[in-house]
């Protein structure tokens, strides 16, 4: 019988504790997305990109360029055009020209969309807090800090 030397045993073992790693945090993104997803439709007949877009102009009480919301959200320019046209006929967001410029788009939110927001992000944390009810807050914690410092790590590779 021939047998993988030590070395090559414990780096087969360790490859296999990263990977069950990294599928348990997909598959438990994966559960609490969904499930953010569904609340959010159900109670507020959002999807999880329109609550994404505004979180990201709550935080920028100024209003952001188009182009600022796309790479706020590692998406395309073309992805975010067509949420904010549906959030401008909603009355939620307003969309103008950066000094008289028409090829840049500002876009900020209305008080009725701030209000909304509000209400989505109370209900939001609300969620996560019971999703994640039975984690310590020092797991949490100790959680976030390592995977904050594993995206550190890989930041500039995309």
């Amino acid at each position: 019988m021939v047998s993988a030397p030590l070395s090559s045993s414990r780096q087969n073992a360790d490859s296999k504790a990263k990977l069950r790693l990294w599928i348990r945090l997909l598959r438990a993104s994966r559960l609490i997305e969904a499930n953010v997803r569904a609340r959010l439709k159900s109670q507020f007949k959002a999807t999880l990109p329109r609550f994404d877009v505004m979180a990201a102009l709550y935080r920028k009480r100024d209003g952001m360029l188009m182009s600022e919301i796309s790479r706020f959200l590692m998406v395309s320019n073309g992805n975010v055009t067509g949420i904010v046209d549906r959030l401008v006929l909603d009355r939620l967001v307003v969309r103008s020209q950066r000094n008289g410029d028409r090829r840049t788009s500002f876009i900020s939110l209305t008080g009725k969309g701030r209000s909304m927001f509000e209400a989505m992000a109370r209900a939001h944390q609300g969620w996560i807090d019971e999703l994640l009810d039975d984690v310590t807050i020092k797991d949490a914690t100790e959680l976030s800090v390592k995977l904050k410092s594993f995206r550190s790590n890989w930041e500039g590779e995309a």
